[in-house]
């Protein structure tokens, strides 16, 4: 069967952003975690290739070993409802600690309340309150 899944490629913090996500995002969980071995480009022992869901949806998670030139722009975002206006609260303070806000979470007349973010990895983020 033919199927799409978001893939996110990180130089170094691949398993620090996955942690964050499953531990942030309600339905979320490492599914499996290929580690780097020895001689491989990689440091041994760390992150190489994931899968894990992320509200539900499967993403692959990748830790290049090397630097290139471009990063994660909010052209790619993943938008998340939330079921209550603590739980938007709650998603919008961890993302965005130590990243920046595109729109400040607030009522911008299409939801409740909204935000949108890129976390501290450059990850694009829509907060919503249907």
């Amino acid at each position: 069967m033919t199927k799409a899944t978001p893939f996110l490629m990180f130089e170094g913090k691949a398993e620090e952003a996955m942690t964050l996500y499953c531990e942030t995002i309600p339905e979320s969980r490492v599914l499996d975690i290929t580690r780097y071995g020895s001689g491989e480009d990689g440091a041994e022992g760390t992150l190489k290739l994931a899968r894990a869901l992320i509200g539900g949806v499967e993403v692959r998670i990748y830790n290049s070993p090397v630097h290139h030139a471009f990063t994660f722009t909010p052209s790619f975002s993943f938008f998340v409802d939330c079921s209550s206006e603590e739980e938007l609260e709650r998603i919008v303070g961890v993302l965005s600690k130590d990243g920046g806000f595109l729109m400040p979470t607030g009522n911008y007349g299409f939801s409740q309340r909204f935000a949108w973010l890129n976390d501290r990895f450059g990850v694009s983020w829509q907060i919503n309150l249907p």
